[in-house]
């Protein structure tokens, strides 16, 4: 899969649909901001949560946004490994194969190997 032209179709969607349903954009977008915002867990926290949930629920979109996000506020591929294994202990074996997918977006959105 080609995760950052992936992310760039799924952003575009999503500007689509905002513009169709612009309050329900914004509820989500508020939504989002209020749960990542400043707490007693760091961005960085809630990110690697995200992604866990993401692997587990089998969210490809979500997977990929939140690999960037972690990385962003500062985890790495070692993060996202250890993040995997809690996702399949909670999400067994299909967790497990979009784990997989969240090591893929890491070395094609970040670069480190």
């Amino acid at each position: 899969m080609d995760w950052k032209h992936h992310l760039d179709e799924t952003s575009a969607n999503l500007a689509d649909y905002r513009k169709t349903h612009e309050a329900a954009g914004r509820g989500f977008t508020a939504m989002h901001r209020g749960a990542m915002g400043e707490g007693s867990l760091t961005l960085r926290e809630k990110e690697l949560i995200a992604l866990a949930i993401g692997i587990a629920q089998r969210c490809v979109d979500c997977i990929g946004f939140h690999v960037q996000a972690a990385a962003k506020a500062g985890a790495t591929r070692d993060d996202v490994a250890d993040v995997i294994g809690v996702a399949t202990l909670m999400g067994g074996g299909p967790a497990y194969m979009y784990g997989v997918k969240a090591l893929e977006a890491y070395d094609q959105l970040i670069g480190e190997p």
